[in-house]
């Protein structure tokens, strides 16, 4: 079912035609940073220009290395347009992290900011022996947004050739990275989104993204806003203040937060002092949300809310918008929406075979968005990419409507009780945080000396509440059975969370591991 790659940087001639019709309309803001069209349409000329004097030809793996620069999205166009392949570098992944990466994607040179990585950057160019390309003055090689010199021949778009990709450093909560790789049609297919978006007249959008380009979703949500014509703004770290403050001053009619994000707005003592009547579309992804906050949510917001759904192997599976509480579904809220684009969504049993609406098994996708696979890694690619269709190790089911429930993954699910009853973090973790005193919750299977495994819950309470395990655990009894309720609970200030925002589950196993050896239960 997989397509052909794209061949050639097609889709970014197609761009900066694009770019050179939307003209003088604002492109992009960061901080106090503000580009057109016309303006951002040069930056990636040049900067492909100068690449291409510093002598960087098609094919070449190109790892980047970058903080927040302004010109991030026009980086990423220019060294497509030579026919490279981008590999991202994750600012928030460890020495060991980069290391292990590096060594799989093996590039061939580095671009990376002056301001941000240059000891890290020169200690990368060192080691590998590859050239440098920079952004900014006075690192280990040529900086790619200098001025052209007078008389300089600009880049000429008709001797665009290669075949461009990008490989981005995964963001798991389980292990280490992986290196995984799109193809040029992963942006063919953001383009066409984007055409869609248009001739469906939906408004220009003022979009607010505080999600990296190092993350394929901070890719895809970047070029689709860019796409349309609209402006993206770009905030370098979120601040729950800062960004209720830049959503009023902007005007931002569109922005993409994480859940736990979503319950730090809703929980902030100035929200109700902040204009957000101009948002259009409140979306909330890379986690699955609560319904109690998402029902808040819409009560604050209005029919603004959408839930998304996607991977970094499949960045756009499904869409809620307008996310409303059905008196006649009172369970959709806790959908995140049918298949969204051109996406094909199959629920699958163990033994790959298609299962009818309503019963729980692994989702598997198939779209022009899917991943190439992961690089040096012909074993996991071939797991998780058959014939097309990516298996995405989320468990759910799909109603009679064709909307989506995720139960959990399938790697987190929790066998317990003589009965072996499988059980999943994502149920309970609902059922918790219906309590009124509880503001976010996070599960994890442990050992247990009688049930062999058992659910662990850390919880986090409203400032200065105080709430008993037993009274927590029988609320997950009522809402479920008595086999789902945690054995156990740790009251903890805030989650820790990946880069991308997900709770970190890998550090709460660690902390749990790093603090007991097994559950010790006075009550079972």
């Amino acid at each position: 079912m997989n397509s052909q790659a794209a061949s050639g940087p097609g889709y970014v001639l197609r761009a900066l035609e694009l770019f050179a019709d939307y003209g003088d309309r604002e492109a992009l803001v960061v901080g106090e940073t503000r580009f057109t069209y016309t303006e951002l349409r040069a930056a990636v000329l040049d900067i492909a220009a100068n690449l291409a004097d510093s002598g960087l030809r098609p094919g070449t793996t190109v790892a980047v290395m970058l903080g927040y620069p302004p010109q991030a999205p026009m980086i990423q166009l220019a060294l497509h347009l030579l026919g490279c392949r981008t590999a991202w570098v994750s600012n928030a992944g460890s020495p060991t992290e980069l290391a292990a990466y590096l060594d799989q994607v093996r590039p061939e040179a580095l671009l990376y900011e002056v301001a941000v990585h240059e000891q890290r950057g020169r200690d990368i160019v060192d080691r590998l022996g590859i050239p440098a390309f920079c952004v900014g003055p006075g690192g280990a090689g040529p900086d790619v947004l200098a001025p052209r010199a007078a008389g300089s021949a600009p880049f000429d778009v008709d001797t665009a050739t290669g075949t461009p990709e990008s490989v981005f450093q995964t963001s798991g909560t389980t292990g280490v990275p992986k290196a995984l790789r799109h193809t040029a049609n992963l942006y063919e297919q953001v383009l066409t989104l984007a055409e869609q978006i248009v001739a469906a007249g939906e408004p220009r959008y003022r979009h607010l993204t505080v999600t990296p380009m190092w993350f394929v979703a901070g890719q895809t949500s970047a070029f689709l806003y860019l796409f349309t014509g609209g402006t993206l703004l770009v905030m370098r770290f979120f601040r729950t203040a800062d960004f209720l403050e830049l959503l009023a001053r902007e005007k931002v009619n569109s922005t993409f937060i994480t859940p736990l994000m979503l319950y730090e707005l809703l929980d902030h003592a100035d929200i109700d002092k902040h204009d957000l009547s101009a948002m259009d579309v409140l979306s909330v992804g890379t986690a699955a949300a609560n319904p109690v906050r998402l029902r808040q949510a819409v009560d604050r917001f209005g029919p603004v809310v959408r839930i998304t759904y996607g991977l970094s192997e499949s960045p756009f599976i499904s869409a809620f918008p307008g996310v409303d509480d059905d008196p006649r579904r009172q369970d959709r809220i806790g959908s995140c929406g049918p298949a969204y684009g051109d996406v094909q969504l199959q629920i699958r049993g163990e033994d790959g075979t298609v299962l009818p609406a309503g019963r729980t098994g692994e989702l598997w996708v198939a779209s022009k968005l899917n991943f190439a696979g992961y690089v040096a890694r012909p074993e996991q690619t071939a797991e998780t990419l058959v014939d097309g269709w990516v298996r995405t190790g989320d468990l759910g089911y799909v109603d009679d409507e064709g909307y989506i429930y995720l139960t959990g993954r399938a790697s987190d699910v929790i066998i317990t009780t003589y009965g072996s009853y499988h059980i999943f973090p994502r149920a309970i973790e609902d059922a918790l945080t219906t309590h009124p005193q509880v503001r976010a919750a996070a599960v994890i299977g442990v050992p247990h000396p009688v049930h062999g495994e058992a659910a662990h819950a850390y919880v986090v309470l409203t400032d200065g509440a105080t709430v008993p395990e037993q009274e927590l655990a029988d609320l997950v009894t009522g809402k479920l059975t008595w086999a789902w309720a945690p054995r156990s609970f740790d009251f903890v200030d805030d989650l820790p969370r990946t880069g991308s925002g997900k709770t970190n589950t890998r550090q709460l196993r660690e902390k749990y591991a790093a603090e007991r050896v097994l559950v010790e239960s006075t009550t079972d």
